[in-house]
């Protein structure tokens, strides 16, 4: 019996990583049965078959799974966002940390692209909620050494817009590796995504790092667990005030006698955060347990 991490599924073939070696198989029929799908990041055990095979036989307890970029048992989920173009929108780094913090997931922004634009904005909105902020350059190199380092041990997730660098940046962290990177369109300010499926590979201090699809697969409104009453918990700035409010369930959009509201009139909760709670929260309005239920 071997115990070991799937690093990559296609088409029912898995390739599991065992610390000492790696092996390709497929997984018994009950996971299908049971409409149990195995994603890159879980802990499998798998048993050799008489004819000499490997076979996924047991899923290990997950401590977070995402769909949609589908990995299990995330560490990290690393923001790649550039304040040079295409400049990230602050709405679309906010719904992804949402999701990662709900999940307990350690939510992380890089900043690519610094020997442009090192992002001094970005760095003081995150900073200030206690998010971790790291810089790097694909280009130049600057900072990716940090960021291995960050990582190491870890088994995180990359993802970001279109044409922020996410695979640029994995190929300079694993240079072994040959990653597709789509041309940057400059007509329409963004790039063309070519990773196909959400593969981890292993980094050389120990962990895995994925890449992943970019924002707009990133459905929080349709594929992910939060409801709108969920979505104070995923900006963590909020939880000294959610119990000082006026009223009890009091959602933080314009009421009176709010505590965050007031945190935010007073500088505390970076104005930025805020917006997309309610932004968040808009997408959210119509969404009920019975929607979570079926899109799982």
């Amino acid at each position: 019996m071997e115990t070991g991490t799937i690093i990559r599924g296609i088409g029912g073939l898995y390739t599991v990583d065992t610390g000492e070696k790696t092996f390709d198989c497929r997984a018994r029929g009950i996971f299908r049965h049971e409409k149990i799908r195995l994603t890159s990041g879980d802990r499998v055990l798998c048993a050799e078959q008489p004819d000499g095979e490997m076979l996924i036989t047991e899923l290990l307890p997950r401590k977070n799974v995402l769909i949609r970029p589908a990995v299990a048992n995330l560490d990290a989920l690393v923001v790649i966002a550039s304040a040079a173009p295409p400049e990230t929108e602050t709405y679309l780094i906010d719904r992804v940390f949402a999701v990662a913090v709900f999940k307990g997931i350690t939510p992380v922004l890089c900043i690519n692209k610094a020997d442009l634009d090192p992002g001094t904005r970005f760095e003081e909105i995150y900073t200030a909620v206690g998010i971790p902020v790291l810089r790097v350059s694909a280009e130049t190199g600057e900072g990716i050494g940090a960021l291995g380092g960050f990582l190491q041990g870890k088994i995180s997730a990359l993802t970001g817009n279109s044409g922020v660098g996410k695979s640029s940046i994995l190929s300079r962290m694993l240079p072994e590796r040959t990653l597709a990177v789509g041309a940057l369109s400059e007509k329409l300010g963004r790039g063309r995504h070519t990773t196909r499926h959400t593969e981890l590979y292993p980094l050389s201090g120990g962990g895995y790092v994925a890449d992943t699809p970019g924002f707009s697969a990133f459905d929080v409104t349709r594929l992910e667990t939060l409801l709108r009453e969920d979505i104070q918990y995923g900006f963590p700035e909020m939880a000294p005030y959610l119990t000082e409010c006026r009223y009890p369930g009091c959602l933080h959009l314009r009421e009176d006698g709010c505590a965050v509201l007031d945190a935010v009139k007073r500088g505390v909760i970076p104005a930025s955060r805020h917006e997309s709670y309610v932004r968040l929260c808009e997408e959210l309005r119509d969404v009920r347990e019975w929607n979570r239920k079926t899109n799982h």
